[in-house]
């Protein structure tokens, strides 16, 4: 019988391959160690959050617990307790814009209609309903259409929605206005007990600040778009026979920034009404993270226009491909130079100075204007064929259009700084 040979490759061969393994597990664990401990904090405020609900229904509930308080209020205490359960949220500021809406909106419906019910009983008769309808439509009327005003809905919507409420539960009521006054009283005093249990407990007791969220949500938005930018150029100049055998990129982290604006808004709302704490004043400029956020939107939105060109890569001839070999030191000069360009400014706005460089970074991104037109030459592009052609000059009209952005948003970042008073 014939023996049979079988090759045992040698241990060297191998070592590079677990080298390179071991290598790339490595330089992943600070991201995930990173990933890790935002998701323990994040989990951790969860905790602090529903502790600080248990406390303040705690509080709110010795109206009911203890004798000498329940013959106080009675069965008013209700109302407190109904109140911390409202008017408690995650974040301080969104705390603080319930209970004050809450208690505007109570004041005013229950002033009003008092009034009204006042009004109501002096007419007497047949008129006392007339007067009343009449009431509950102009104010009911008025009350919906401020609502539907973007402005006032953004800030006061849930005070808007507790007026006609407790103006309709007021001037409905049908019961004599000394009754009335008293009963106002008395649910007013305990929703201003629940709003104090609410607000001791809020920004007393561990506070989580929506201005906190904002800022540093913000700021780490520019290190995810430069790691975009850096994976994008990583894909688009790779060799075709090593295709098979590097990662593929995904666009998640330009999804999650197109996808922040609502959240985005919802913490200034609620980041203007805290008060003054750690490193942010009374007039912090809250607007202008907005604008600064809607630069990085149209950013990520020019690095998902990529796409195209990464997945045009099974197509692409080659001619493409020698051409992508000429423009690759330019392009990836320009690409590094985003990349560093957005840490700088995400750094600066996170440790809250003045950007060191700024005056270097619009030069530098003039030099790159410089360079992609050179990259653009007729001279360079005319040596394609009509796809090959279309598919490069897309790739640096794409980038051409990523520069300007980078230098508005460089604009936007440097006022943030002046309306903020960032340290130098």
């Amino acid at each position: 019988m014939g023996s049979t040979v079988i090759a045992i490759p040698d241990g060297e061969a191998v070592a590079p391959a677990a080298k390179d393994k071991k290598k790339f597990q490595e330089s992943l664990r600070p991201a995930i160690s990173f990933l890790g401990e935002m998701k323990n904090k994040h989990d951790m405020k969860k905790i602090i959050h529903s502790i600080k609900v248990g406390i303040a229904l705690v509080l709110v509930s010795l109206l009911y617990l203890l004798d000498p308080l329940y013959k106080q209020v009675g069965e008013n205490a209700m109302w407190a307790i109904m109140t911390v359960v409202v008017v408690f949220e995650f974040f301080a500021g969104a705390t603080l814009s319930k209970g004050l809406n809450r208690g505007l909106g109570t004041i005013l419906g229950g002033g009003l209609g008092c009034l009204a019910a006042a009004f109501a009983h002096e007419v007497g008769g047949v008129g006392n309903a007339v007067v009343v309808g009449t009431f509950v439509f102009i104010f009911g009327a008025a009350a919906t259409h401020s609502r539907l005003d973007p402005r006032i809905k953004k800030r006061y919507d849930y005070g808007a929605m507790i007026f006609l409420l407790t103006f309709n539960l007021v001037v409905v009521s049908g019961i004599r206005v000394d009754e009335v006054l008293k009963l106002a009283r008395e649910r007013l005093t305990t929703i201003v007990m629940g709003f104090s249990a609410c607000i001791f407990t809020s920004l007393l007791v561990f506070p989580i600040w929506a201005s906190d969220e904002l800022h540093d949500s913000v700021a780490s938005k520019f290190e995810d778009l430069a790691g975009s930018i850096e994976g994008c150029f990583k894909v688009y100049f790779r060799l075709v026979n090593e295709k098979e055998n590097q990662p593929s990129f995904t666009f998640s982290c330009c999804k999650s920034v197109l996808h922040s604006k609502s959240k985005d808004e919802s913490l200034a709302n609620f980041a203007r009404w805290e008060p003054w704490h750690g490193k942010f004043g009374f007039s912090h400029p809250w607007g202008k993270y907005l604008k600064i956020g809607e630069n990085l939107r149209d950013v990520a939105a020019t690095i998902l226009s990529f796409k195209g060109c990464l997945q045009s890569d099974r197509q692409f001839h080659q001619t493409s491909q020698t051409l992508r070999e000429l423009i690759k030191e330019q392009c990836e000069d320009v690409g590094s130079s985003l990349a560093w360009t957005l840490r700088e400014l995400g750094d600066s706005i996170k440790k809250m100075r003045r950007c060191q460089t700024v005056t270097s970074i619009m030069p530098e991104l003039k030099s790159m204007r410089q360079e992609l037109s050179l990259v653009m030459s007729p001279s360079i592009l005319g040596q394609l064929e009509n796809g090959d052609r279309l598919e490069i000059a897309s790739f640096l009209f794409t980038l051409t259009v990523m520069v300007d952005q980078v230098e508005e948003l460089t604009k936007e970042v440097e006022e943030l700084g002046e309306l903020a008073r960032f340290h130098v």
